[in-house]
């Protein structure tokens, strides 16, 4: 297979998507998020780290030193990212739970003791020049929280990781990508 340069990919800007779940997710790359799927807006210039894993149990056996087979116990995908839009939607997903109130130009945010299951429907949208890819997850919860550091050298970030969880469909994620170089052969 032959080295293409052309085929070498970067995120040069791209946008997080958050809706209840069961929101209906666009299924092409042309069509625009439904009024359902909100903007978290900016996120730090570290971008959005997506991981994929997935766990193995070895079988082994008294006659050979290696496994004589490996059976798939568990998949797992997640998004990582920093919020550095401080609106009531960050702030709201960062702390499960919560709830924001108003009085008299005076916000109010709320934060449970112990707050239940959050699950929401996840979009992720970035392009490298006229390149799309759009990654949806149709249920996923925020799982893992960094800490808020206020410093006057950086932009306040609520850092967290999506876990993606199976949906009714045996998937836990779609990616769409209009890139050339996916094209099979």
């Amino acid at each position: 297979m032959a080295l293409n340069a052309d085929n070498v990919r970067v995120g040069l800007t791209g946008r997080i998507y958050m809706a209840p779940k069961g929101t209906t997710a666009p299924t092409d790359l042309t069509t625009a998020w439904a009024a359902g799927w909100k903007d978290l807006g900016y996120m730090s210039d570290d971008g959005v780290s997506l991981e994929y894993s997935t766990d193995v149990e070895d079988i082994n056996a008294w006659q050979s030193l290696s496994p004589v087979r490996r059976i798939l116990t568990g998949v797992d995908m997640t998004l990582g990212f920093t919020a550095i839009e401080l609106k009531a939607d960050t702030i709201t997903l960062y702390f499960p739970g919560s709830s924001l109130s108003t009085n008299t130009g005076v916000h109010t945010l709320t934060i449970p003791s112990a707050p239940g299951s959050a699950e929401f429907a996840f979009g992720l949208e970035w392009e490298d020049g006229t390149i799309t890819n759009r990654l949806i997850i149709p249920r996923g919860e925020v799982t893992e929280r960094g800490a808020v550091t206020i410093g006057r050298s950086e932009a306040v970030g609520l850092e967290m990781t999506v876990s993606a969880y199976a949906s009714s469909a045996p998937e836990i994620a779609t990616w769409l990508s209009d890139d050339p170089a996916w094209a099979t052969s």
